[in-house]
């Protein structure tokens, strides 16, 4: 195979998921324009409303966690069918304490304090905790540095209340601190886009959606048959959603339950935070691709050839054809670069800037000239950065998978909110 059979394989894949992201960006559209005539609907039902148990797992959060029980006091939710359950996960600050507290003043309130040999091992095993002390016939989710809007509960809760062939509903969740500084307003834009074009997207030509970390509920009795989460699994919330595909159900995108959820603010942390979620991704890759004749579900497949051209296939395309590029510059490899190869570079960021601008056009606020500016920026940085990120992650994976290491769960750095 020639170098310049190489190359075009290569923009290949590149323009490939362009398109792909083009399409499912159309849809995610579509679907925002649509999904508030389904609220007016399910609102005309004459239903009492479910029995709600909201898990929010925390490990050392001192700094948010007054603020997110804040939040939870002022949900609009029938208090004789809600129940809040605060997981201590071995802290050593005082948010047991300030749980404890909102529990002696909010009798629908409660801490569950783990104990060894129950601690410590991430996020799946607090949330397993704190669902075997729950009692609701929904579960809902929210990590410790949520503020769910008033009725975020409610709009999931009713979502599977009318649903019946949905087995989760995800909700929306904005950026708290998205001004903070260029790094914030970058995981804003990616945040908005990736809701709106990965999630709505799916959701919208395939009835496909992703369990999040945050702002979802689940049937109870899904959980029980699947066994709770997993605990090895660093990104638990994927590796649940293709269980719970593979019981028959769908999971559906829900953009009118919204939360709002602080995002790093150092590169450090950023990095730390998205190779967690990256190795996370690989491993459900890993765990599911190879034996997917053996799922019920086949349209699962279709998610997992999704992650695997992502963090794969994808990747190698942008791979391959930058190092090419850069080393026709200095060496002799005999790489045409011609005029059309030039105007599918230019047109392959015009698609990118078109797939970004449509998703904050749907959020109208995040549509101005000075995000304009950092989304030509976000394609030459951010984007860039990513591609080392998932190259670093895949090489702890494939290292954790040879010498038969335990993943490591990283807890992110959270900040306190400026009044």
């Amino acid at each position: 195979m020639t170098i310049n059979m190489i190359f075009n394989s290569a923009l290949f894949l590149i323009w490939f998921m362009l398109i792909y992201h083009m399409f499912l960006m159309h849809g995610g559209f579509l679907h925002a324009m649509s999904y508030r005539k389904t609220i007016e609907y399910w609102k005309g039902w004459d239903r009492s409303l479910p029995t709600v148990s909201v898990l929010i797992p925390a490990h050392n959060e001192e700094v948010v966690i007054r603020d997110t029980l804040e939040a939870m006091v002022k949900l609009r939710y029938p208090l004789d069918r809600l129940e809040i359950i605060l997981i201590n996960d071995n802290s050593s600050d005082r948010t047991g304490e300030i749980g404890d507290e909102f529990a002696r003043n909010y009798p629908f309130i409660k801490v569950v304090h783990t104990k060894p040999p129950n601690v410590g091992k991430g996020k799946s095993g607090a949330l397993n905790q704190g669902f075997m002390a729950s009692k609701g016939s929904i579960v809902i989710v929210y990590d410790a540095d949520n503020t769910p809007e008033e009725d975020a509960v409610y709009y999931l809760a009713i979502g599977l209340q009318n649903d019946p062939k949905a087995g989760a509903m995800v909700g929306k969740f904005r950026v708290v601190n998205g001004s903070k500084n260029l790094l914030t307003k970058f995981i804003n834009i990616e945040t908005i886009t990736f809701q709106w074009l990965a999630q709505a997207g799916r959701w919208y030509w395939f009835k496909l959606s992703t369990i999040p970390g945050t702002n979802f509920a689940i049937r109870r009795s899904i959980l029980e048959k699947l066994g709770g989460w997993d605990d090895k699994a660093l990104s638990e919330d994927t590796e649940l959603s293709i269980r719970v595909y593979n019981l028959g159900y769908y999971i559906r995108f829900f953009p009118a339950a919204i939360t709002w959820e602080q995002e790093p603010e150092a590169w450090k942390v950023w990095w730390k935070q998205r190779t967690r979620w990256a190795r996370g991704n690989q491993y459900v890759i890993g765990k599911y691709l190879l034996g997917f004749f053996k799922l019920k579900n086949k349209k699962i497949v279709l998610d997992l050839i999704y992650f695997f051209f992502t963090y794969f296939l994808f990747l190698c395309g942008v791979l391959v054809s930058d190092s090419l590029l850069v080393l026709n510059i200095f060496t002799p490899i005999t790489l045409s670069v011609g005029p059309v190869i030039i105007v599918l570079l230019i047109l392959a960021l015009l698609l990118y800037l078109t797939e970004v601008l449509l998703a904050l056009s749907i959020e109208k606020e995040t549509l101005n000239l000075t995000n304009v500016l950092i989304v030509c920026l976000m394609y030459f940085t951010y984007s860039q950065i990513w591609i080392a990120l998932v190259v670093w992650s895949l090489c702890l994976e494939v290292k954790r998978v040879l010498f038969k290491q335990e993943a490591k769960w990283y807890k992110t750095e959270r900040y306190k909110q400026s009044a």
